[in-house]
């Protein structure tokens, strides 16, 4: 079955409240790391959680399509987007692979627990990141994508759906996909604002990058004041 933009829209009503958004900073090969963690329960089994993010045809259906040598020690690529390293796979609880796209490398851990009838995902992504590049954009950078993906990841889970690129890329145009990433936004700048950030900053590099996703709003090419 394939999810069309009817699902879309009632899956991402409280999608945003159930997601779980927190940042903090790491020391990574010596130098300053921002980390971002994401998390979600879901109303399956652990063991069905594990499938959905390891096997590739499973993957292929709520994420993009994905090749690779999916196992400890192998590679994977997804078509368009990130590839890298399989790091670790200790099933059903932990899978850690490198995230390189765009030439910049960062590193993502899943963890998961659970039992027969709910299961959690968390999701913690660490990067080196430019204070510059932080400032100006915050984290809904990379929030708003992970957010998008969860949502996939919600919709499957609950409906048994595959994700037909189509009617994604039509929804993420959509009056409803900007605004499900208007509230991803704001969730990372709130999430931001509680790890430190001042309120003037987290809100305007969220506008700005805002705008890189949707174009609405102010220039996302707009300097950083100050």
């Amino acid at each position: 079955m394939d999810t069309n933009s009817s699902e879309l829209t009632e899956a991402t009503g409280a999608q945003i409240d159930a997601v779980t958004r927190k940042l903090s900073r790491r020391e990574i090969d010596g130098e300053n790391g921002r980390v971002m963690t994401i998390s979600q329960t879901y109303p399956t089994s652990q063991a069905d959680l594990w499938n959905a993010i390891t096997t590739g045809d499973r993957i292929s259906r709520w994420l993009m399509p994905i090749t690779g040598d999916l196992k400890l020690g192998g590679s994977y690529q997804l078509e368009g987007n990130a590839g890298g390293d399989i790091l670790e796979c200790a099933k059903p609880h932990t899978l850690a692979i490198t995230w390189e796209y765009g030439g910049d490398v960062s590193w993502v851990t899943a963890r998961l627990t659970g039992d027969e009838s709910s299961a959690t995902l968390e999701v913690e992504h660490s990067a080196l990141v430019d204070d510059a590049d932080w400032k100006q954009f915050g984290p809904g950078a990379l929030g708003i994508g992970w957010d998008s993906m969860l949502l996939g990841l919600a919709l499957h889970l609950s409906t048994g759906a595959s994700m037909e690129p189509a009617e994604a890329m039509a929804w993420v145009e959509s009056e409803d996909g900007i605004r499900f990433m208007t509230r991803s936004s704001d969730a990372w700048r709130d999430a931001s604002i509680a790890a430190g950030e001042k309120k003037v900053d987290a809100d305007a590099a969220a506008a700005r990058c805002l705008a890189a996703y949707t174009g609405v709003g102010p220039d996302p090419a707009e300097g950083v004041a100050g």
